[in-house]
């Protein structure tokens, strides 16, 4: 009896694993229609921390019993490198449960080429969009999710869309860079995005508060208090302007837990967030 629970446990392992190994898609495989300049050979794929990205990849995990939703998840890394695990990667298996087909972008690094990584996100949207039959995914329920810069990217990607078809139906920030004002945004993100000669307006231009309107989509927030590294006037500020446009939005404010948390159990609010995003897509997104 042992030995067969053993072989049904061996099998269950089996079959989980292979349900969590993704399609993984080459974004731009006749090429990509702008580059920041960097140099291939410096390219590191590594799965907990990616950097120098010229090659831009969808990785996608099918949910076994999908909904309709999908979800392209934009890792954080101050625009210099990727987080693809706790921000990413390490997500799937969870939003899966809830019926989610759950994507993580691998996009490319700007180096001062402020239009690459939106144009990635763009492309993945009407990736998804295109695959919809055979991924069983409602196209009228595609969303990205963005953590710390991968936040300000989810945000650009919802508030400068150039057709339906790259326009997110949701967003989720969590701990989010929103704004490239100085003193306020994340210098280092801001940098990387704009250049170094970036000038104010360039800065106003890439602030998303100053970019939404009243068909930027709902929004799920989520943020530390004690944040010192993105300060929380970003969030606020996002949400504020979402509020003037009344496009509808939930933020979260725990009171601790800093920055960069990401799928983090160790999070003390972990329960809390979690459970208030199934919630929110429950109640706002999934059918």
């Amino acid at each position: 009896m042992k030995r067969f629970i053993f072989i049904l446990a061996a099998l269950s392992a089996i079959l989980s694993a292979q349900a969590a190994r993704p399609i993984v898609i080459d974004l731009w495989p006749n090429g990509a229609p702008n580059s920041s300049g960097l140099d291939r050979a410096k390219q590191k794929e590594d799965p907990s921390w990616a950097t120098g990205i010229v090659d831009a990849k969808l990785k996608v995990y099918r949910a076994s019993k999908p909904n309709g939703v999908a979800i392209i998840a934009l890792p954080g890394g101050a625009y210099q490198g990727l987080a693809m695990d706790y921000e990413g990667t390490d997500m799937a298996r969870w939003f899966n449960r809830l019926g989610v087909t759950f994507c993580v972008l691998q996009y490319r690094m700007p180096e001062g080429h402020r239009e690459v990584p939106l144009s990635d996100v763009r492309k993945a949207l009407e990736l998804v969009r295109d695959s919809a039959v055979n991924w069983k995914v409602d196209p009228a329920k595609v969303g990205v999710m963005g953590s710390s810069a991968g936040g300000h990217l989810a945000a650009t990607a919802s508030n400068l869309w150039e057709n339906s078809t790259q326009r997110p139906d949701f967003q989720i920030l969590l701990y989010p860079v929103i704004t490239m004002e100085e003193g306020v945004t994340h210098e280092v993100s801001a940098q990387k995005l704009l250049g170094a000669t970036a000038t104010p307006a360039d800065r106003r231009a890439w602030s998303m508060e100053t970019r939404v309107q009243s068909s930027t989509p709902e929004a799920f927030i989520a943020v530390s208090a004690d944040d010192a590294t993105v300060p929380l006037e970003n969030s606020l500020r996002y949400a504020s302007a979402l509020s003037a446009a009344k496009v509808p939005y939930e933020l979260h404010v725990y009171p601790t837990g800093g920055h960069g948390w990401g799928y983090d159990d160790g999070f003390l609010y972990y329960p809390q967030w979690t459970s208030e995003l199934e919630s929110w897509l429950r109640n706002r997104v999934i059918p």
